[in-house]
């Protein structure tokens, strides 16, 4: 690792762990466990503080209810010990989509179709 990335990490948190957050979960974190993401969730030995180290982008939208549950002390044991009872109706958690080309796009949107139909029911207001 060159002296380029060791001073990125030092001041950079969008692409990954800083230096600190490394040394910190390194002399207290206890591994607690381990999404379908990849992300990995830490706790230090008093409970007194939870953490993630995300898998790729920083993005809280890829933590499921379950982990979010535990990191905001919502449950004290962690999905690893009881996971949560989902219901039949409920959908796989994914993450937020705004901005990718996977966004929710509502019916008339121009970025639904690529050759959008003209609107009939819309009339630009004209200065008189």
């Amino acid at each position: 690792m060159g002296l380029l990335n060791t001073i990125k990490r030092l001041f950079t948190w969008w692409d990954g762990q800083t230096l600190g957050t490394q040394l910190f979960t390194w002399r207290k974190g206890v591994k607690v466990g381990q999404d379908a993401e990849g992300n990995v969730y830490y706790q230090t030995r008093d409970d007194a503080r939870r953490w993630v180290i995300y898998n790729g982008e920083i993005e809280g939208s890829r933590i499921g209810a379950d982990w979010h549950g535990w990191l905001h002390r919502t449950f004290d044991t962690p999905p690893t010990e009881t996971p949560m009872a989902h219901k039949p109706w409920e959908k796989p958690h994914v993450e937020n989509l705004t901005g990718t080309a996977m966004a929710y796009a509502p019916t008339g949107s121009i970025r639904r179709t690529a050759n959008p139909a003209a609107r009939s029911d819309y009339e630009a207001w004209q200065p008189e």
